[in-house]
C-alpha cells in the first residue's frame, strides 16, 4: 500500500483503537503481549514512508516520577527522535534512516536495512533493522531494533543492546506510525 493510498483509507476510516498514544500509556508487560501477539508484512514494501515515530517506555522505569518524566518528554514536540523513514528495496529487503530533530537543524542519522528474520525476544518472525551498517558508530552498530504490526500502518518494536550469539538486552519498547505523518 502506498503512503497516498493509505492517507485516502485514513480518510474514510474511524479512529484506531491503538495510537502512539495508547501505546505510551501501556505498561511494558502489556506492550510485550501486544507485540507477540502483532503481525509482519508479506511484503517489505509496506514499510516505505516516514512514519511518525515516539519512545514508549524503558524497562525499569516506567512507574513513578522517572516514568513519568520520560513519557513526558517522549511525547513533547522537543523530543528529538521523531521516527524512522524506510525505503523498500525488494519485497524482501528494505532500508531506513532515523530522523532526529534538534533545536537549530533536523537531520537523518544512523542508517539501518530491514529484513524478516527471527525475533530474539520469542523467535517468532519480525521485521529486524540492522544497523550494523557503514558509517555507523560502534554503539549504533550494537543496536537491535525489532518491529512488528499490531494495528494498521502502527509497528511496535523492541530497541535492545546486542550481548553477543544471538542474545540481547531489551532496552525500549518504541512505535512507529504510517498513519501519523512525520514532522515536516
Amino acid at each position: 500500500m502506498t503512503a497516498a493510498t493509505r492517507a485516502d483509507s485514513r480518510a474514510a476510516t474511524p479512529e484506531r483503537i491503538l495510537s502512539l498514544d495508547r501505546l505510551a500509556a501501556l505498561s511494558s508487560d502489556a506492550l510485550r503481549g501486544l507485540y507477540a501477539r502483532g503481525s509482519v508484512p508479506d511484503d517489505l514494501t509496506a514499510l516505505a514512508g516516514r512514519p511518525k515515530g515516539r519512545m514508549l517506555a524503558v524497562r525499569g522505569l516506567e512507574h513513578g516520577p522517572a516514568g513519568r518524566l520520560l513519557r513526558s518528554l517522549a511525547r513533547s514536540p522537543k523530543f528529538p527522535w521523531d521516527g524512522k523513514s524506510f525505503f523498500a528495496d525488494s519485497p524482501d529487503e528494505g532500508r531506513g534512516i532515523n530522523r532526529v530533530n534538534l533545536v537549530v537543524r533536523r537531520f537523518e542519522w544512523f542508517p539501518f536495512t530491514t529484513r524478516v528474520e527471527p525475533s530474539v525476544l520469542d523467535g517468532q518472525p519480525c521485521v529486524y533493522l540492522d544497523y550494523e551498517q557503514p558509517g555507523n558508530p560502534w554503539f549504533i552498530a550494537r543496536i537491535r531494533d525489532e518491529i512488528r504490526e499490531v494495528a494498521p500502518d502502527l509497528y511496535l518494536g523492541p530497541a535492545m543492546w546486542k550481548r553477543g550469539r544471538g542474545r540481547a538486552a531489551h532496552l525500549l519498547w518504541f512505535a512507529v506510525d504510517f498513519g501519523t505523518p512525520a514532522t515536516p
